[in-house]
C-alpha cells in the first residue's frame, strides 16, 4: 500500500492534528475527554482527570513542532538511501544539534525485532569500515552478520568478531530450526548440521563460484551492498559506537517492503506508544 506526501500532508497538516493522532492512537478507549486549550494534554468532562499523551514517547519535551517530527517520520520512512541530520537540517531549517537528535530517535523506532527467520535464509557477514578488502585491514573495520529469508525478512547486527560461538550463537538466536541455512565454503557453518540445521552444499567463492543449484547467497549481498553505498553516499562515515543504529535503519525499510501496512505509518504508532 502507498501512502505519499500528499496522503501525509492532507492527515497531518498542523500540530492540533498529530497530538490528536497520538492521543487516539495511546487511549483508544478514553471517552469523554476533550484538548485543554493551549495545553498538549486532555482533561475528562466529567472527573478532571488530565492525559498527556506526548509523556514517554519521543515527542517529550521537545519543543520542536510536532508537524516536523511527523515529516521527518515519512521521510524516513521513504528515503531508500537513509537521510543525514545535515539535510533534515536544510529541510526543517532547524540547528544541526536538534536534527541529528530527531534521526537519532527514529532510528530507535526502527530497531529489529526477535521473530524468528524461517524458511529458505541466507547467512553471511561482512566488514565495514574504511574502503579496501584487504584481509590485512579488517582489523580495523567492523564485523557485520546478516540473515534473510528468501522473499522475506532481514536481520542484521554488528558483531564483535568472527568467531564461532558468535556466529553460530547469532544462527540459534534468530533462525528457526525447521529453516533451510544457505552459506559460503566458510569453515565454521559445517557445525550447522550437528546443531539440527540443514545445510546444503554450498557454492565456493574463493574458487569464483556463487551459485551452485539452488544454494547461493546473492540476496544477503545485496542487502550489504545496499547498506554500504547508502551510509558512504548519505552519510559518508559511521562511526563503530552508531553503526548497529544505521544497519537498523537500513533492515527496517528492507523488511517493510512487502508490508500491507505502509512504513510511516508504523513509525507513527512505534512513536506514539
Amino acid at each position: 500500500m502507498k501512502y505519499t506526501i500528499k496522503d501525509f500532508r492532507k492527515e497531518f497538516s498542523s500540530d492540533n492534528k498529530c497530538l490528536e493522532y497520538i492521543f487516539q492512537s495511546k487511549y483508544p478507549n478514553a471517552d469523554k475527554y476533550y484538548r485543554v486549550t493551549g495545553r498538549k494534554c486532555y482533561a475528562h468532562s466529567t472527573t478532571g482527570h488530565q492525559i498527556h499523551p506526548l509523556a514517554g514517547t519521543v515527542f517529550h519535551k521537545s519543543s520542536t513542532p510536532l508537524t516536523v517530527w511527523f515529516e521527518a517520520l515519512f521521510l524516513f520512512s521513504i528515503a531508500k538511501n537513509g537521510i543525514s541530520a545535515k539535510e533534515l537540517q536544510r529541510h526543517f531549517g532547524v540547528t544541526y544539534k536538534t536534527a541529528w537528535r530527531i534521526g537519532s530517535q527514529i532510528r530507535k523506532l526502527m530497531e529489529q525485532d526477535g521473530n524468528l527467520l524461517t524458511g529458505t535464509v541466507e547467512v553471511d557477514e561482512t566488514f565495514f569500515g574504511k574502503k579496501g578488502n584487504n584481509q590485512t585491514k579488517f582489523k580495523n573495520k567492523s564485523a557485520l552478520m546478516g540473515m534473510v529469508e528468501r522473499k522475506g525478512k532481514v536481520r542484521a547486527h554488528k558483531i564483535g568478531a568472527r568467531e564461532t560461538h558468535i556466529l553460530l550463537g547469532n544462527i540459534k538466536a534468530n533462525i528457526s530450526k525447521d529453516a533451510t541455512i544457505m552459506t559460503d565454503e566458510f569453515k565454521v557453518y559445517a557445525k550447522l548440521p550437528k546443531l539440527g540445521y540443514t545445510r546444503p552444499k554450498g557454492p565456493k567463492h574463493g574458487k569464483k563460484h556463487w551459485v551452485f543449484n539452488d544454494s547461493h547467497t546473492n540476496t544477503i549481498e545485496g542487502f550489504w551492498g545496499q547498506l554500504k553505498r547508502s551510509i558512504r553516499g548519505t552519510y559518508h562515515f559511521v562511526s563503530e559506537k552508531h553503526l548497529q543504529a544505521y544497519v537498523d535503519e537500513f533492515a527496517f525499510r528492507y523488511n517493510q517492503r512487502l508490508s500491507p501496512v505502509p512504513a510511516f505509518q508504523v513509525l507513527v504508532a512505534r512513536a506514539s506508544q
